[in-house]
């Protein structure tokens, strides 16, 4: 059979639902990053730094399969230039210290950094800028390739209605139901009120098993976990010398709740769990 014919051939039942893996992907040298940016408020599909096309839809969905754990925190010292991707001056992938690949960090830890105080930043804002990281499929193409999507502060915490709510509350909301997030389509939303880019979140519904399955194969693969862990380093694009991010709106920094006593057990924590122990409560 010649290779021109081969792949306009009905393919067997077993193999329409299968795409590439990540073998496949290594040796085609498929290997680069893949990721959603809303700058501008515009929903931009971004690989290796350029953007292939935009979606100017208020609204797209998608299927979250997998997402940090803790809140990390971004510092520029410099001024944002548009259209620059850069390095940080100073990060933390968990939000409570600098990474220890960073040589001159603001300070040993972020809680009493000068640079996480109000008004450190332009206005009330602090310098210091919140972010969470995840790693999403497209819901029109649940087989396809994982994009990363990082939100902004506005987008994580705060409160909304049920068919606009903020990252935090819609994880703590499908919690409660009993449910996994990487099992439902979610519609992600441009706020038209907000003056910089924020996003909202609701459920749409439900996938069908070998949506699922396949949602549950890309949120262990490599370039899921890639997606959801901090590294500017092997970010796209990205230049040494670093330039401060466009200015995102400042929100109240979530309030830790109380630890357990020592006798009680503890739970295995995943995403979910994790989401639902933070607080919304604003300050």
């Amino acid at each position: 059979m010649s290779d021109l014919t081969l792949f306009n051939q009905e393919l067997p039942s077993y193999l329409k639902q299968v795409g590439l893996d990540e073998m496949t992907r290594a040796l085609a040298g498929n290997t680069g990053s893949k990721r959603i940016s809303i700058r501008g408020g515009v929903f931009r599909m971004m690989v290796n730094g350029e953007e292939i096309t935009k979606n100017e839809n208020r609204a797209m969905s998608i299927v979250i399969v997998n997402g940090s754990s803790k809140v990390s925190r971004s510092f520029y010292a410099g001024k944002y230039v548009a259209g620059e991707t850069t390095h940080p001056d100073c990060w933390s992938n968990d939000g409570d210290k600098p990474d220890a690949s960073i040589e001159e960090p603001q300070n040993k830890t972020c809680e009493g950094c000068q640079q996480n105080i109000k008004g450190s930043g332009q206005g009330d804002s602090r310098a210091c800028r919140f972010q969470q990281r995840l790693a999403v499929l497209l819901a029109d193409d649940v087989y396809g390739d994982v994009y990363q999507l990082v939100l902004p502060a506005k987008s994580i915490f705060g409160r909304g209605d049920l068919d606009k709510m903020p990252f935090q509350q819609y994880a703590k909301y499908v919690g409660a139901q009993g449910k996994s997030i990487n099992t439902l389509v979610t519609e992600m939303r441009m706020d038209s009120d907000s003056d910089t880019p924020k996003l909202t979140f609701k459920p749409v519904r439900f996938l069908s098993e070998q949506e699922w399955l396949s949602a549950k194969e890309k949120g262990e693969s490599p370039a899921a976990k890639s997606a959801v862990a901090q590294n500017p380093s092997t970010s796209d694009g990205v230049k040494a010398k670093p330039k401060a991010p466009e200015i995102i709106e400042e929100v109240a920094e979530p309030v830790k709740r109380p630890s357990k006593k020592a006798t009680e057990p503890i739970p295995k924590k995943d995403f979910v769990d994790v989401l639902n122990n933070w607080s919304t409560d604003d300050e």
